[in-house]
């Protein structure tokens, strides 16, 4: 759909705009210029607004439709609370997407549950406002001033609440990192998987050279962590599927973890994410034993074979439930599953079955994702290939997900968004008890640097805070991408970490040699 769009009174906020759009229409092309074959035409008109504090900003959203002559518009007024020029532009694109917002779901027909929320990570945003006003305001800004729905307003409340119970020094761990492992090969490549993830058995670099950069990354992070006097928080290992390579390999870097990284006996939650059942085995399941992994993840995905076929995903849904049995005879009490709605040629009856199969398992935590269209991914490349539900039946089986973790005793814990995914919905962590994944909630809510160390895997460093006049928190963020390809990586590998270690020294203080 072709788009043109006048701007008038201000000149900013085109990605933003485009964002709002794709809320709505999955091909959208806006230009900025006159065009006769535009299908609908749009005015944005912003009156002044001034540059003080307590300034009324009007925006008026005006759309029409020139084959058919219907038309709608939306003013929006709101006061801008800041006279800070940061701050101020940001009010200022929420008015700007509100009215937007407003006049599209009325064209259209469509609510948008989240509003002008477009964010990967909603919950950092509320962790910062409940700092500050609490969570009564908080809620109520989110929905007057980001047009969420009640809903979902409390359900960044509710996980807010949770995390700081789960996590109560979540804002006192600048003297704390994480560390990632990745581990980039997996049996096969699901459809929709833009992760580094190869085929173990192909060309794309050795196992063993990758795993003598991982080992060197280890070493030299730990002489690191010991000079600077920080400890690690939480250790997970992704990927890919770590439990791709051998036990014996798996064995190997976790002893050379259990040299290298200091106080690993205080080290808070350690996770392997097994996430193919056909990686699974006894052995593996012993070493991860040995070596005290006190969580990993086995992923269904969906319990209806056919679509794993489809996928990719050379497992079978015996295997599944197989090698989960496995897991607990074997004394692994904290386990993972991901589930995914909207997978190609799956409906409510699919989805239903899933979550019937997921009952007679009750793993102590589950992750329910909507299907992203990624970029990158075999999917989206070839769409017309992958025939997937509409967006009210989405709906429906996200509300089928709540009601399922409800009635088995389930609370969200975590959440996070993408670009692309169906019915503009979310990604949802739920737990059982006290099994809430730590790693989970520190990565998305970016409170402290997590070092990645392995192929494809990305370090986010962060710096200390710093205030503007108003009080408001400023953290710099710097990620940090390790190769994704296991041949590049392996042939550069040393030049990376030592690019990642300057970095750090950066960040932390240190005296940065060479």
């Amino acid at each position: 759909m072709k788009v043109e769009i006048r701007q008038i009174g201000f000149s900013d906020y085109q990605m933003d705009i485009y964002h709002i759009w794709k809320l709505f229409y999955e091909e959208v092309e806006l230009v900025y210029e006159p065009a006769d074959d535009a299908e609908l035409r749009m005015t944005l008109e912003l009156a002044d607004a001034g540059e003080e504090a307590g300034t009324e900003a009007e925006v008026r959203a005006y759309l029409e439709r020139p084959e058919s002559g219907a038309a709608w518009s939306h003013t929006e007024r709101r006061l801008l609370r800041s006279g800070a020029a940061e701050a101020r532009r940001r009010e200022l694109k929420r008015v700007v997407g509100s009215a937007l917002l407003r006049v599209l779901e009325e064209a259209s027909g469509l609510e948008q549950p989240w509003g002008v929320l477009t964010g990967v990570r909603p919950t950092k945003l509320m962790h910062n406002m409940v700092r500050k006003q609490g969570r009564e305001l908080s809620v109520r800004q989110l929905q007057e001033e980001y047009l969420l729905t009640d809903e979902k307003a409390k359900l960044l409340a509710d996980i807010v609440e949770r995390q700081l119970k789960v996590i109560p020094d979540l804002f006192e761990l600048d003297r704390e990192v994480s560390l990632y492992i990745g581990i980039p090969f997996c049996p096969t490549k699901c459809a929709y998987c833009t992760f580094p993830a190869y085929d173990i058995r192909g060309n794309n670099g050795s196992v063993d050279t990758f795993l003598d950069g991982l080992h060197y990354e280890i070493r030299e992070t730990g002489e690191w962590l010991k000079r600077t006097g920080l400890t690690v928080t939480t250790i997970y290992w992704g990927g890919g599927t770590p439990t791709s390579i051998t036990a014996e390999q798996i064995d190997a870097l976790f002893e050379t973890m259990h040299q290298s990284i200091p106080d690993m006996d205080q080290v808070r939650e350690l996770t392997v994410e097994a996430g193919r059942p056909d990686t699974i085995t006894p052995d593996k399941l012993k070493v991860m034993k040995k070596w005290n992994v006190d969580r990993i993840s086995i992923n269904p995905q969906s319990f209806t074979q056919l679509t794993l076929d489809k996928i990719g995903r050379h497992h079978t849904v015996d295997e599944t439930i197989e090698k989960f049995i496995l897991s607990r005879e074997m004394g692994m009490d904290n386990i993972n599953m991901d589930l995914i709605i909207g997978l190609p040629n799956e409906g409510i009856p699919e989805f239903q079955h899933t979550l019937d199969e997921t009952a007679k398992l009750l793993p102590e935590s589950l992750t329910v994702h909507t299907l992203s269209f990624k970029r990158a991914s075999r999917m989206t490349k070839n769409r017309d290939q992958y025939e997937v539900a509409e967006r009210d039946e989405i709906a429906d089986m996200m509300k089928m997900a709540n009601r399922f973790m409800a009635e088995n005793g389930y609370h969200p814990y975590y959440m996070y968004r993408q670009k692309n995914m169906l019915g503009n919905l979310e990604n949802v962590g739920y737990a059982l008890g006290d099994r809430d994944s730590l790693y989970n909630i520190l990565m998305m809510e970016e409170r402290q640097t997590i070092i990645g160390l392995g192929c494809g895997a990305v370090s986010k460093v962060l710096y200390p805070a710093v205030y503007d006049a108003e009080g408001n928190e400023q953290q710099k963020i710097e990620r940090f991408p390790n190769p994704k390809e296991p041949s590049v990586y392996n042939q550069a590998y040393k030049e990376y970490f030592d690019k990642k270690m300057r970095l750090l020294d950066d960040a932390y203080g240190q005296t940065v040699s060479g």
